[in-house]
């Protein structure tokens, strides 16, 4: 006989955990599946784990730049074993939170296995059989690997498995130039590798705007790492000493990279096979699960968020949108997504961050913009921390104050970006944000520093004149 439930979240993710811990929170009866480990893609193999190997890296590189700041620079030991022994260090000081014994304490039941629908209504690992009205599918994603000829004759690494590494690569060969591919190639390089990153599109971070990558490239370029934009991947295989990459590139013509170790990190897949979810009668692809603007499936009662949905493969997203599905699945509610302020951080050095549009989507969509910059290298707080490599830049729509969307590039940019997340979300313009008061001196002033560069160009020649008639005729 089944066990009965108001809510079934099946995965225990960042989107799985908020639905599941909402729902008890709010009275009704959760189950929670989980096929591998609570915490999902987040805590074990993604934003944890590279966050605090990009610390790491950072201080070791603050530390052979040292002359910077007038300081005797040295070369750290680094050993990779103990590196990644303060990773997973990190992560155990994060994982209750994200625990069984946790979720179990709020009263939520956590189930561990590989289940599958039965109907609509039903789903089984073969040994028990669990029904509910609602479910949210939350199974997350995984590494894509891509077909190249002899890639499955060479060992690689994905996102998933290269925190197994106990000894520094002598020679490292990344797959992809996205937030994923940039972040590992810093790391590893500013720890002593030789990295080489290859990216088929002309521009790495090719969602950003062209500068983000010119920019990244330079600073990449001059840290050791070989950055091979434009690249056409042809074959893998064994060479002499180590493995090869045959490929191509339009200007440097057919190359042969040599490496030791390989990362893969060209890009993700959602995690659909294995749910039989055409038994209750949610459409899929090798793309996902398509939702609604409430965020249901092609079966209303089943909802879907996070990687195995998107469109914003961010953890913060699948937060978002799972607490707009506990308004929708468990009352009478019909809430829509809008994805419109949602910001996003690549975590390098100096890091990216944007929300909302960019010159090249607004232009794509033709909408009348203006654009306010401010260079990083003109901010007192950037100089004083030696860390002035970046800039801002805000779009507004033309005429108006109002925000379209912002890039920051700069250092700590995944924080400082939130002043501009508040204002597009709350409706406030450039005036008001020029308006306000900033401490002196922090890097959130070169959001103000834009601003500014609004307001002034808001002085026209023709008010300039007016204005100086005036105070002629005010203070003679």
């Amino acid at each position: 006989m089944a066990q009965n439930y108001h809510l079934i979240v099946i995965g225990a993710g960042s989107g799985g955990l908020v639905a599941a811990a909402g729902a008890a929170a709010l009275g009704a009866k959760v189950a929670l599946i989980e096929k591998f480990k609570m915490g999902g893609d987040c805590l074990n193999t993604g934003c944890v784990p590279s966050k605090s190997i990009l610390r790491a890296a950072k201080l070791a590189h603050d530390a052979k730049t040292a002359s910077r700041f007038g300081l005797g620079a040295f070369r750290p030991a680094v050993e990779l074993d103990r590196v990644m022994a303060s990773v997973r260090e990190v992560q155990e000081k994060i994982a209750p939170h994200d625990s069984p014994e946790r979720f179990r304490g709020l009263g939520v039941t956590v189930r561990f296995g590989s289940y599958r629908f039965l109907s609509r209504h039903e789903i089984t690992d073969g040994n028990e059989v669990l029904s509910a009205r609602r479910f949210v599918i939350a199974t997350g994603s995984s590494p894509r690997v891509p077909e190249i000829p002899g890639l499955n004759e060479v060992p690689f690494l994905t996102s998933d498995t290269v925190w197994g590494l106990t000894r520094l690569p002598e020679r490292l060969l990344v797959l992809g130039g996205g937030p994923i591919g940039v972040e590992m190639a810093q790391a590893f390089a500013r720890l002593g590798a030789r990295v080489s990153l290859v990216e088929k599109n002309p521009s790495l971070l090719p969602r950003e705007d062209t500068e983000v990558s010119r920019l990244l490239v330079k600073i990449f370029r001059a840290e050791g790492i070989d950055v091979l934009p434009s690249t056409t991947l042809r074959e893998f295989r064994k060479g002499a000493k180590g493995f090869e990459l045959i490929a191509s590139h339009p200007i440097e013509g057919e190359m042969t990279l040599s490496f030791d170790t390989l990362l893969v990190a060209v890009g993700r897949s959602p995690h659909v096979k294995g749910l039989d979810l055409t038994k209750a009668g949610v459409d899929a692809s090798e793309e996902g699960i398509p939702v609604n603007e409430k965020l249901q499936t092609s079966s209303p009662h089943i909802y879907a968020c996070g990687d195995v949905t998107g469109p914003y493969r961010f953890t913060h997203t699948a937060d978002f949108q799972a607490r707009l599905i506990l308004r929708n699945a468990l009352f009478p509610g019909s809430a829509r997504i809008d994805y419109r302020t949602v910001p996003w951080c690549t975590f390098t050095d100096p890091e990216v961050a944007r929300v909302g549009l960019n010159e090249r989507e607004a232009s794509r969509s033709h909408i009348p913009y203006e654009v306010y910059a401010y260079p990083m290298d003109e901010l007192d707080r950037a100089l004083c921390d030696r860390e002035e490599k970046g800039f801002i830049k805000i779009l507004v729509k033309k005429g108006s104050d109002r925000i379209l969307g912002v890039t920051l590039v700069g250092p700590h940019a995944g924080e400082v970006i939130h002043e501009a997340v508040l204002a597009m979300h709350q409706g406030i313009g450039l005036k008001k944000i020029a308006s306000m008061i900033h401490v002196y001196p922090t890097l959130s002033e070169i959001v103000k520093r834009a601003a500014d560069a609004h307001q002034a160009s808001r002085l026209t020649p023709r008010l300039k004149r007016w204005l100086r008639r005036y105070f002629s005729w005010r203070f003679g």
